[in-house]
């Protein structure tokens, strides 16, 4: 049986290798860091080294030099990392590495460059059963408050992406519901905890303090290279969340925003009287931001780590508004002119309003009052 050590300083990553590459009769042991990685390289005698990059403390190049050079072991090295810098990529090759992979890519990809590199025969080529599995390139939380969802959760899209995107952990946070909404997210999470985990506020805080929670709960969590939040009827697909993450991993952004603006192309529906509602208010918060932000309430937002605490560690003032006030907190923290560098909003490809929505008409109405509440308590210069 051939022995793989995989080495990498995300959890969701080597939990989904584990896995992969045991039940195709590998012998698997894994390392969260690249000194622990070196121990077990000692004991364990691997055929292969799956190594990252991008580590904390020990890199995986200097990992692979050690291995290399000081050790002067020919075992075989395949690199998976999102690292695609052409220097530190021929770097590799210079220490010996057989084969660098860039995430995001596919187990079965995997599974093949694992088989070429070994000499494995056929019959060891994966099964069906991991195709359209991706590894991603940097590993997510998202948000997802729920209160009195029992009936309108979408259990089955929630399971089938954390299925095929294994850099995802999805934390749903149940706002104090008085139906049956923990025990289906309790029963949504059963066996698949390492990417989906519910947390419960007792009472009901509103919207935004259930993000609140829930963010920095996952903050907690140091592989998480990103957080956002999503509402729960999905009205935002997973496929513009995913596009969000593209955009903050490849740019210096630290908030994406989702951006419910009708153009070509795009499916944007929303009743008639909340589209002049929605107008009315937007101009309303763009004065009181002083930057020009068409749509600073839609539920799909990503984050950079550097900004959890600022932007979370206290309380919202008001209940439905805390996307104003998350923008109001970077330019306080970063001044005007950085802000609005840092924050982009991205027009969304679909938006849904889905039917039950928690937010009714005589509730937006009461948002200009609490509008003038946040003016008040941030007062903003020009």
């Amino acid at each position: 049986m051939k022995k793989i050590l995989a080495i990498d300083d995300q959890q969701l990553i080597l939990l989904s290798l584990e896995k992969h590459l045991t039940d195709l009769d590998y012998k698997v042991e894994c390392a969260d860091s690249g000194q622990k990685g070196l121990e077990l390289f000692e004991s364990f005698n691997p055929d292969l080294i799956i190594v990252d990059i991008n580590m904390d403390g020990m890199s995986g190049l200097e990992v692979i030099e050690k291995i290399k050079k000081e050790k002067k072991s020919d075992v075989k090295v395949l690199v998976l990392s999102g690292n695609n810098d052409e220097d530190i990529i021929i770097g590799g090759f210079d220490l010996g590495i057989d084969d660098y992979m860039k995430k995001p890519l596919s187990l079965n990809e995997v599974s093949v460059r694992i088989g070429r590199i070994l000499g494995v025969k056929k019959d060891r080529t994966p099964s069906s059963s991991s195709k359209g599995k991706i590894l991603q390139r940097n590993c997510v939380g998202v948000v997802i408050p729920c209160y009195n969802e029992e009936k309108r959760l979408l259990s089955k899209e929630f399971i089938d992406f954390t299925n095929s995107n294994l850099g995802y952990h999805l934390c749903f946070v149940n706002d104090g519901s008085t139906d049956n909404t923990l025990d289906v997210l309790l029963e949504l999470s059963k066996g698949r905890e390492d990417n989906i985990s519910v947390y419960n506020c007792e009472k009901n805080g509103g919207k935004g303090e259930a993000v609140r929670q829930g963010v920095l709960h996952m903050s907690k969590d140091k592989q998480l290279d990103y957080i956002g939040y999503l509402d729960a009827d999905l009205s935002t697909d997973f496929k513009d969340f995913d596009d969000l993450v593209k955009t903050i991993a490849s740019s210096e952004f630290k908030i994406v925003s989702g951006s419910r603006m009708s153009r070509m192309g795009a499916d944007i529906t929303k009743e008639s009287a909340r589209k002049i509602i929605s107008k009315t208010i937007n101009l309303i918060i763009r004065n009181i931001l002083g930057m020009s932000f068409n749509d600073t309430q839609c539920g799909a937002k990503i984050m950079d780590k550097e900004v959890f605490n600022e932007l979370f560690k206290q309380k919202f003032i008001t209940r439905w508004l805390f996307d104003v006030e998350i923008f109001i907190r970077m330019r306080k923290f970063y001044g005007k002119k950085k802000a609005i560098s840092y924050i982009c909003e991205q027009p969304l490809k679909r938006w849904i309003h889905a039917d039950g929505s928690k937010l009714s008409m005589k509730d937006s109405v009461k948002i200009i009052g609490q509008l003038g509440q946040i003016a008040y308590h941030y007062r903003l210069k020009s």
